[in-house]
């Protein structure tokens, strides 16, 4: 996509919203996404709606925008993403986020389910990413640079913002909701990984695997926003959980921990809002 298309979007989001500029977003993961329709107030546009704008197809991942106002301050809720494994090339899983620094979104939260290997994660935890491991060989970057978007060689040494994670323990604490913190490796999918894969990435450094957040977090950072991931974890890793691993799992842990994740994300977006 280029930086056209993603002025487009720009234009079509505020018209339908009626708000020129937004301040953060999130991006919900697997299960997460009946979030975004709690807000009150909220305004909901069909990504179908929006020019350009890929369409997810996934199970768990719907496929709407919704702009909420935290006082006077407008924030977008992407309720549902698009994944390489589906065959998108990564330009496209990178558009919603891009269009949303775009629209003025200087901070991006981005949360995933993701399968845990760290010592001590069970299903339902949720983690703030420290940093990740990228162990697809892709990168969003790849080809010509357009320097309206950012740097040829963008600097990748905080991806994830430690004031923000600072911030996210902070209102977990407020709201008794645990936080971990741990690395996010991302595998292409949408093969569950191999127990050997699981161990490789294990010894690398990783405490958690998935299937997205990575090339999102790139496409960001390269904007210049600053970046939160939150990873909630729904089942345990090949070769450490004791059953096969399914979709249906992932979201029914989800559905489990939808009480815990809506009471965070309602402390931190007018936060992050606020930044």
């Amino acid at each position: 996509m280029t930086f056209a298309a993603i002025q487009e979007a720009t234009a079509a989001i505020a018209g339908a919203t009626g708000r020129a500029e937004h301040r953060a977003a999130i991006v919900l993961g697997s299960g997460l996404s009946s979030y975004a329709a709690s807000l009150p107030g909220a305004v909901e546009v069909a990504y179908t709606d929006i020019p350009n704008f890929p369409i997810p197809q996934v199970e768990g991942h719907s496929g709407s925008l919704f702009s909420a106002d935290f006082d006077g301050k407008p924030v977008l809720i992407l309720a549902g993403r698009v994944h390489a494994y589906e065959g998108w090339d990564l330009t496209d899983v990178v558009f919603a986020v891009r269009t949303a620094v775009a629209s003025g979104c200087s901070t991006v939260a981005l949360t995933n389910a993701a399968g845990g290997l760290g010592t001590g994660l069970a299903s339902g935890d949720l983690v703030l990413i420290s940093d990740h491991l990228n162990l697809t060989g892709r990168n969003p970057l790849v080809g010509p640079n357009d320097d309206r978007l950012g740097p040829r060689f963008p600097d990748m040494s905080e991806v994830y913002s430690n004031d923000l994670r600072k911030l996210a323990h902070r209102v977990g604490s407020e709201l008794d909701v645990d936080l971990g913190e741990g690395v996010y490796a991302w595998f292409l999918g949408p093969s569950y990984e191999s127990p050997a894969e699981v161990q490789m990435a294990k010894r690398m450094g990783a405490d958690l695997v998935g299937m997205s957040t990575v090339p999102e977090a790139i496409a960001a950072r390269h904007m210049g926003a600053e970046v939160m991931g939150m990873s909630l974890v729904t089942n345990l890793a090949a070769g450490i959980s004791p059953t096969p691993l399914s979709h249906g799992e992932v979201t029914e842990a989800a559905n489990e921990a939808h009480g815990r994740f809506t009471r965070l994300i309602d402390g931190l977006l007018p936060r992050l809002a606020s930044r």
